[in-house]
C-alpha cells in the first residue's frame, strides 16, 4: 500500500522592502561633516605614534642637540656668554625645531602612498581632503612635543622669556600655525616623488635656506647686504622675529600679519597643488 504526499508549495521569495526593514537596526546615521572626518584621521596619525613610540625620538633629541651645540659652540663667539646668546637663540631654536620636524609630515604621506592606503581613502565617501587635513592636525602633536622638550632645554640652559608664560603660549601657537601652513608643501612634494629618500632630499635642500638664512642664530646687521635681502624676504625670519617678540613680551606687530599672510599663501598655493594631485596622482 502506498502512500502520495502532497507537493511542497515553493517558499515566496522576500520582497525588497521586507530586506531593508529586516537590515534596518534604527534611523539612519547622518553622514559625518569635513571636521569630524578630519579629527578621525588625526586621531588616526595619533594611534600609529602611540603604536610606533620611536617616531618620537626625532623630536626629543634632535632639538635637544641642536640647542647644546649652537649655544655651548657659538654661543660665547657670538654674544660673549651663554646667558646672553640663549636669550637671543631660543625662540628661534624653537621655530627650527618646528620647521624641521614639519619635514616628516611628507614622509609619512609618501609611505601611505606606497602601501596603497591611500588609494582605499580615495575610495571612501568622504571629503576629500580630510585625509590630507587630519594627518597634518594629528601632526601638531608632533610639533608641540618638539616645541616644549626645546623649551624645557633652554631653560635649563639658562633662558628666562620675559614674556612670561603667555609670551611663551602665544609664540608656540604662531609656530603651529606656520608649520601647519609650510607643511603643504611637503604633502605636494610627497605626491611628485616616488620614494621617501627623495623627499628626505629635496626637503633639507629647500630647508637649509631657509633656516640658515634667517636671523634664527644670528643678527642679520652682521650679514653681507645681499644675503640680508634675503633674510628680509624669508617668511621664517618673519616667524622668528614674530615668536622672538611674543615670547620677549614685545608687540610683534607687523610681524604677526606677515606670518598670517605667509601661512594662508603656503596652503592657498601648496595646499590647491596637493588636492590636484590627490585627484589625480597619474
Amino acid at each position: 500500500m502506498t502512500t502520495q504526499t502532497a507537493p511542497q508549495t515553493a517558499e515566496a521569495a522576500p520582497r525588497p522592502a521586507a530586506i531593508a526593514s529586516a537590515l534596518a537596526s534604527g534611523s539612519r546615521p547622518r553622514r559625518p561633516g569635513a571636521l569630524s572626518e578630519s579629527l578621525t584621521f588625526g586621531w588616526r596619525a595619533l594611534l600609529k605614534i602611540k603604536h610606533s613610540p620611536e617616531q618620537l625620538l626625532d623630536v626629543t633629541l634632535s632639538p635637544v642637540l641642536m640647542v647644546l651645540l649652537f649655544t655651548y659652540l657659538f654661543g660665547g663667539a657670538i654674544a660673549g656668554s651663554v646667558e646672553d646668546y640663549i636669550a637671543f637663540l631660543a625662540p628661534g631654536v624653537l621655530v627650527q625645531s618646528v620647521l624641521i620636524v614639519s619635514m616628516y609630515t611628507g614622509a609619512t604621506l609618501r609611505e601611505d602612498i606606497d602601501k596603497g592606503v591611500f588609494d582605499r581613502f580615495r575610495a571612501l565617501p568622504i571629503w576629500r581632503p580630510s585625509a590630507l587635513v587630519g594627518m597634518l592636525l594629528g601632526d601638531t602633536v608632533r610639533y608641540t612635543v618638539a616645541a616644549a622638550v626645546t623649551a624645557i632645554a633652554c631653560l635649563f640652559i639658562g633662558w628666562r622669556p620675559a614674556g612670561g608664560v603667555a609670551g611663551v603660549a602665544a609664540g608656540t601657537a604662531v609656530m603651529l600655525v606656520f608649520a601647519f601652513a609650510l607643511s603643504w608643501i611637503w604633502t605636494f612634494i610627497a605626491m611628485l616623488v616616488s620614494s621617501q629618500r627623495a623627499l628626505m632630499g629635496i626637503a633639507w635642500i629647500a630647508v637649509m635656506p631657509l633656516v640658515f638664512g634667517s636671523n634664527i642664530f644670528v643678527d642679520p646687521s652682521t650679514m653681507p647686504g645681499w644675503l640680508q635681502g634675503w633674510v628680509d624676504v624669508n617668511p621664517v625670519s618673519h616667524a622668528v622675529t614674530a615668536v622672538r617678540d611674543l615670547m620677549n613680551g614685545v608687540s610683534a606687530g607687523s610681524e604677526l600679519v606677515w606670518v598670517a599672510g605667509w601661512s594662508a599663501a603656503l596652503v592657498a598655493v601648496f595646499g590647491t597643488l596637493t588636492m590636484w594631485r590627490y585627484r589625480d596622482p597619474r
